[in-house]
C-alpha cells in the first residue's frame, strides 16, 4: 500500500486532500485511482488508512477509514546532537539510517574544530521524511537548527546526557550506564573530535563521557553506533 507524508492532516476530519505536489505524484506517477486505497502518516505517531474518492492530480481526495494513533511509539527518547561532516552527503547518510533505525531528535553543532558550519535544513529534513515512509514510522525526527555547542551545553536537558569523545580519559559505556526507558541526549564531535576545552565544559555540565568502541570511527558513524546501541539495549 502507497505511503503518503501528511503532517497537516487532522484525526478528526474524515477527509483529506492531498497537496498539489503528492496528488500528481499519486495520479500521474502511481496511477492511483478511485477505490485505491493509502495509507498516511501525520509525524505525530498518526497512521491513517484511506480511500481515493477523487483522483484528481491537482486535488486528489481522500476518505479516512481508519486511524491509529501511536503508532509503533518507542519506549525511549533519544537525542542526537552531531557536528556536521565536511561531506555533507555523510550526515545526510546518518540521518536516513538513524531515522530508520529510531531516532526521535537531532541537533546541528558546530565545534571548535568544525570544518562545516552551516547546513540546509530543509533539504536535510526531506531526507527524514524519506526515510520515515521507507521505514513505516509515523513519528517523524526533529532536526534543529545548527547552533554553537555552548549554546546546547547551557540548556537544560531532563534525562540522561553522554559524551563521546577520543580523548584518553576514564570512560564508561552506555551499557553500564544507560537506565533503560529514558530519555538520551548524546554528543558526537566533528572530524577533529571536540577540544580539551569542549570536553571540559560537557562534563562540567553533567554530561558523562563514553565510549562506543576500540576503532576509531567516522563522525557519521560513531552517531549512527550510538543510535544503534540505545535502540538495542531499549529493544523489549
Amino acid at each position: 500500500m502507497h505511503l503518503f507524508y501528511t503532517p497537516d492532516i487532522e484525526p478528526s476530519h474524515p477527509q483529506y486532500f492531498l497537496s498539489e505536489e503528492e496528488s500528481k505524484h499519486a495520479v500521474r506517477v502511481l496511477r492511483l485511482n478511485v477505490g485505491d486505497k493509502v495509507q498516511l502518516i501525520d509525524g505525530r505517531g498518526g497512521l491513517y488508512t484511506a480511500e481515493i474518492k477523487d483522483a484528481h492530480p491537482k486535488r486528489t481526495i481522500l476518505q479516512i477509514t481508519d486511524v491509529v494513533t501511536g503508532f509503533n511509539k518507542r519506549n525511549h527518547y533519544l537525542h542526537i546532537a552531531i557536528a556536521p561532516t565536511k561531506n555533507i552527503e555523510r550526515l545526510e547518510w546518518f540521518l536516513e539510517k538513524a531515522t530508520e533505525i529510531g531516532i526521535d531528535e537531532i541537533s546541528l553543532i558546530i565545534c571548535q574544530r568544525s570544518e562545516r558550519k552551516e547546513a540546509k535544513v530543509d533539504r536535510l529534513n526531506k531526507i527524514i521524511t524519506s526515510a520515515i515512509k521507507q521505514s513505516l514510522k509515523a513519528y517523524h525526527p526533529i532536526l534543529n537548527e545548527p547552533e554553537p555547542l555552548s549554546k546546547l551545553l547551557s540548556r537544560s536537558f531532563d534525562g540522561q546526557k553522554f559524551i563521546a569523545h577520543c580523548e584518553e580519559s576514564d570512560k564508561s559505556n552506555l551499557k553500564q550506564d544507560i537506565s533503560l526507558n529514558g530519555k538520551y541526549l548524546i554528543l558526537i564531535g566533528p572530524e577533529g573530535d571536540f577540544s580539551p576545552k569542549e570536553i571540559e565544559d560537557a562534563l562540567h555540565n553533567d554530561f558523562k563521557a563514553i565510549t562506543l568502541g576500540q576503532s576509531r570511527l567516522r563522525t557519521e558513524t560513531a552517531a549512527l553506533e550510538a543510535c544503534f546501541e540505545v535502540n538495542f539495549l531499549n529493544r523489549e
